[in-house]
């Protein structure tokens, strides 16, 4: 319980962090929050909107938005001269070396603002710290439960994703709840909450793939067996329940796409487990559906 009191007061304080980080400014009459990343005579705004990362920079009262259109397959780098033509009065170094990533475009404001203001000062951050919430719906034949007849049962669930944008953008931790509905055969029902780790070996504005690593498992389950009483003849309903904490080693693979303030959600889950036994050498059906909030 103390665990998951620390747990929940960690996420409420990234969450609270996040929130009041943001402001709303009007750029080319559209209303925009952001968020600051470097404050100072040149001061770098940025968020996520409909999962394209935006970037903005403000000198005085104007705000003009750095882009990077892409025509025929080629980025046109526009971002590039207006940085040029902001920093004309100070040599911050050369735009056209500017990546059009948080990083880089931190490091050409941090180089302007230093040159623009001798008292300036900049704290690098080691994480930028990110929270997504999701639901989902599925199916599955919980291969690596008893499940003699394959049978295909709906799930449900939720999960917490937990990730920094900036330096470990490919990375992330996964707190998921699973409940599966009664398998007909043995009116068998599971909850389970894991942690999983993800790798999104392909990772753009609008798409992630991702290899999905279920490492520790809580799995609570309950069950009604049939028994036939050799002596008597007499069947009667038995029923079970217990729970068990282990470390499936369980790998998947998903995908998540960018639709509004958040993504659409596909996966494929625990297609192969090295550390649990496949009772029935059934070939795993687990795929889920949802959508993920940007918190």
């Amino acid at each position: 319980m103390k665990t998951l009191l620390s747990f929940t007061l960690a996420v409420c304080f990234f969450i609270s962090t996040a929130t009041f980080a943001q402001q709303q400014y009007t750029v080319d009459g559209k209303q925009y929050t952001l968020q600051t990343e470097i404050e100072g005579p040149l001061t770098l705004l940025w968020n996520t909107i409909d999962g394209e990362y935006r970037y903005f920079s403000k000198k005085g009262t104007e705000i003009l938005e750095l882009t990077n259109t892409k025509v025929d397959g080629k980025y046109q780098e526009e971002y590039k001269a207006t940085l040029q033509s902001q920093t004309q009065d100070a040599n911050a170094g050369d735009a056209s070396k500017v990546k059009f990533t948080l990083p880089s475009l931190t490091s050409f404001f941090v180089s302007y603002n230093k040159l623009k203001d001798s008292n300036f000062t900049y704290e690098s951050k080691s994480v930028d710290i990110q929270t997504r919430l999701g639901a989902y719906v599925g199916v599955t034949n919980n291969a690596y439960n008893s499940n003699p007849t394959n049978a295909i049962v709906p799930t449900l669930g939720f999960d917490l994703e937990i990730l920094d944008e900036v330096y470990l953008r490919r990375h992330s931790v996964v707190l998921r709840f699973k409940q599966s509905f009664k398998n007909p055969d043995n009116n068998s029902t599971s909850s389970q909450l894991s942690l999983n780790y993800r790798f999104k070996f392909v990772k753009s504005e609008k798409l992630d793939v991702f290899i999905n690593t279920k490492f520790v498992a809580y799995t609570y389950a309950k069950t009604e067996d049939l028994v036939l009483d050799s002596t008597t003849g007499v069947s009667t309903i038995v029923s079970s329940s217990g729970g068990n904490l282990n470390a499936p080693a369980a790998f998947g693979i998903g995908a998540d796409y960018a639709v509004g303030n958040g993504f659409i959600t596909f996966n494929y889950n625990d297609i192969v487990a090295v550390g649990v036994e496949n009772k029935d050498d059934n070939f795993p059906v687990d795929f889920s559906l949802g959508y993920r909030f940007n918190l």
